[in-house]
């Protein structure tokens, strides 16, 4: 008997363990989403006010992006915190704050990720999961704002694809296989560069047996 009360209690302290964590992790995982949220907006209202206040979206844009990306990565330098937590929230409120201006989406998407993996690179950071972070990042901005999603992604893709090439082969292979699950439900992405191989005649054979058979059967 005293066993299986050892057992019972030994139950209910994993228990009561298992909940702990687990509303640990709840509660950390909210602090991150607001967290995340926070830096989307600052950006967001960063990247429109700024293009407001100099009228030139067109030029502008690229150079605010790379500045935006520069203080993003100072910023994680200096508090110690990985680049890859903030760099979906930061390609997501550049993207957005584009786009409340009437800014160019799908080029500033591009200029987005491709600074993001150089930008990894020059720290040290993880250039594969920086880039999959990036085009999550400029994606979801797209969704939300009702853009072209398809050709948001083929530019994302193939900019981080460009970027990481400038790096090194090492690089290109990180990043090709990060982005492998992100261009799901997006068609033709992955294969954008690639032309499909169209069926040749030598593959729609199947009338000689046909004939031969019917053949067969007036012999018969």
């Amino acid at each position: 008997m005293a066993k299986k009360d050892t057992i019972g209690t030994t139950d209910k302290a994993l228990g009561k363990t298992g909940m702990s964590v687990k509303e640990g992790i709840v509660s950390s995982l909210k602090g991150i989403n607001e967290i995340e949220a926070e830096i989307v907006t600052l950006v967001r209202n960063t990247v429109s006010n700024t293009l407001h206040l100099t009228g030139t979206v067109a030029s502008e844009g690229v150079n605010l992006t790379k500045d935006v990306l520069k203080g993003a990565i100072a910023a994680t330098e200096e508090v110690g915190t990985g680049l890859i937590l903030s760099t979906k929230s930061v390609a997501k409120g550049i993207v957005m704050g584009v786009s409340d201006v009437g800014g160019d989406v799908i080029n500033i998407s591009g200029q987005t990720v491709k600074g993001a993996v150089k930008g990894a690179a020059e720290i040290g950071a993880d250039v594969g999961l920086v880039a999959r972070r990036a085009v999550d990042g400029v994606i979801e901005a797209t969704k939300e704002i009702g853009g072209n999603v398809e050709e948001v992604a083929k530019i994302a893709v193939g900019g981080a694809i460009e970027a990481a090439g400038t790096i090194g082969n090492t690089a290109v292979r990180s990043v090709r296989d990060m982005l492998v699950g992100v261009v799901e439900g997006v068609k033709e992405v992955l294969n954008a560069a690639v032309p499909k191989q169209k069926p040749t005649a030598s593959k729609a054979p199947a009338a000689k047996p046909e004939i031969s058979r019917s053949r067969k059967r007036s012999r018969e």
